[in-house]
């Protein structure tokens, strides 16, 4: 059962993705709201994937997804993250993947989407 850390800066969307990771067989070991929070949660839980937003309100030292993601990927080079994002982003798409992101996903969430994604990631080793 792979274990997932959720990062939205929406409960609202942090509860979607968790039921539907669920439903997928997935744990939802944490949650963060910002990008302060989820390089902090990611060094404390160690999880198997990262569900990452790429647009969050600047918190503490880490800006948005992207930088989050960067701090991520220093720690673990090796870290399977799946970013997140609303329709429209396709620039921030593209600079998340060259920062490491494994994969991405559109919101609003489509399960089978979700599904194919984490598939994805677990199955790419690392």
């Amino acid at each position: 059962m792979p274990r997932v850390l959720i990062v939205d800066d929406s409960l609202f969307m942090r509860k979607i993705l968790g039921d539907i990771l669920s439903r997928e067989g997935a744990q939802v070991v944490g949650e963060a709201d910002n990008g302060q929070s989820a390089v902090d949660k990611f060094r404390e839980l160690k999880p198997d994937v990262v569900t990452l937003d790429i647009v969050m309100p600047k918190t503490g030292e880490i800006g948005g997804g992207i930088a989050a993601l960067r701090e991520i990927m220093k720690l673990d080079p090796k870290a399977r993250v799946i970013m997140v994002s609303a329709m429209g982003q396709h620039a921030l798409v593209v600079e998340a993947i060259q920062a490491g992101a494994r994969d991405f996903i559109v919101k609003p969430f489509q399960q089978a989407r979700i599904a194919q994604a984490l598939k994805k990631v677990l199955l790419s080793g690392g």
